[in-house]
């Protein structure tokens, strides 16, 4: 027989006697579900939120802060160098004119409506002109706040998130009261975890005069954004810094996302190896309750390589089950699952669904497998250098 017949005929052989180790082979399964569950759902909040930071970045559209400011929250920006921003060449052109909104980033407290416990929203003042700007904002609920009244727009995240900020609700912000009038999508980005305002009836009621601390703009293409940036920031008269918008929140989504993937593995990685001590027990169990039957292929002359590939298949097998169905439980418990968590370039809070990934899974079953190749080896190796003599003397 040949040597890939050999291995065929063993492993399909021990496929067969399965059922009789249930026990054992369903607890090693669940292990290893437990641990691939694990990975998944923790990685996916790292997925989920990246998505909510990137997804709404459009290479048209380009954010300019202060020269040195890593967010918003350290910008700074007067009217007249918004004015001078508006001008600059590359910026797109509606019927108002440039495609452009000043804006203001302030922090609010708000309870959550799980906790109770209060929490930092951000409150974003913007002019009309954001709606055009950012071009993936839609009112799903009420209307838009109207130009120069105590009016705001909530985000579908913050809306979920949030207590009071339901249409009709008024909620006290700096020294006015605001009526809730909509409610917007914006793709699940990062502008559905923010409350939007008129910047212009914002400015007094924090104090802020005439000053901004960012202008987004959207370009007539992503590849004006070159000479957009050239010119501003070699204007003597400005200060500036100008970024793609997905570039801007690839760089506020690094440290979050690197936190929790690192935390994810890291839980991953120890419950990994409670289920591989799982995945050698079964297999050292299966390859001694077998002891016999192992020196009798042997001698009917069954080669050692055979035997090994054979215990390394069950092991392989039994850990793919489990991954998948650790991959599925995740994928069905936790796609789409909305939590929040705290931006630590704004210190204000990130609504985001869950998202798990066909990459994501692909790691896991990856994961799995992995798991299984290492649960399987010693037991393989051990079975393989059985003395035949030994074997066919076992009871």
């Amino acid at each position: 027989m040949s040597v890939l017949t050999q291995m065929l005929a063993v492993a399909l052989f021990n496929l067969r006697a399965l059922p009789e180790r249930k026990a054992a082979a369903f607890t090693a399964a669940i292990g290893i579900a437990g641990v691939v569950g694990v990975f998944v759902g923790v990685l996916a909040i790292a997925q989920g939120f990246r998505r909510a930071m990137t997804v709404s970045g459009s290479p048209e559209v380009a954010v300019v802060l202060r020269s040195g400011s890593d967010s918003e929250m350290t910008s700074g920006l007067e009217r007249d160098a918004t004015r001078t921003i508006g001008d600059a060449p590359g910026i797109a052109r509606g019927a108002a004119g440039p495609l452009t909104s000043a804006e203001l980033f302030v922090i609010i407290n708000l309870p959550k409506r799980t906790t109770g416990t209060d929490a930092n929203v951000p409150l974003r003042g913007v002019e009309q002109g954001a709606f055009d700007v950012r071009g993936n904002i839609e009112m799903v609920a009420g209307r838009r706040f109207a130009t120069g009244r105590n009016e705001v727009i909530v985000g579908a995240g913050a809306a979920h998130a949030f207590a009071g900020l339901d249409i009709g609700s008024q909620i006290k912000m700096g020294q006015n009261v605001w009526d809730v009038v909509g409610i917007f999508t914006a793709n699940g980005g990062l502008a559905e975890s923010e409350i939007w305002a008129d910047a212009a009836v914002l400015q007094p009621a924090y104090h802020r005069n005439n000053s901004f601390q960012s202008v987004y703009v959207r370009l007539t293409s992503a590849a004006a954004f070159e000479e957009f940036k050239e010119v501003l920031t070699t204007d003597p008269k400005l200060n500036v810094k100008v970024a793609r918008l997905s570039d801007f929140y690839a760089e506020q989504s690094t440290a979050v996302t690197k936190f929790i993937t690192t935390i994810g593995v890291f839980i991953a990685s120890l419950m990994a190896l409670g289920a591989l001590f799982g995945a050698l027990n079964t297999m050292y169990s299966a390859v001694a309750g077998r002891t016999r039957e192992i020196a009798t292929l042997r001698a009917l002359g069954f080669g050692a390589g055979p035997v090994v590939c054979s215990v390394l298949v069950e092991s392989v097998l039994l850990s793919m089950l489990g991954g998948g169905l650790g991959a599925t439980a995740a994928y069905l418990l936790f796609d789409g699952y909305r939590a929040s968590t705290i931006n630590w370039q704004t210190f204000s809070q990130v609504t985001f669904a869950f998202k798990v990934t066909p990459g994501l899974l692909g790691q896991a079953i990856a994961f799995a497998t992995l798991i299984g190749l290492v649960g399987g080896l010693f037991p393989a190796i051990r079975a393989a250098r059985l003395p035949i003599a030994t074997g066919l003397r076992e009871s």
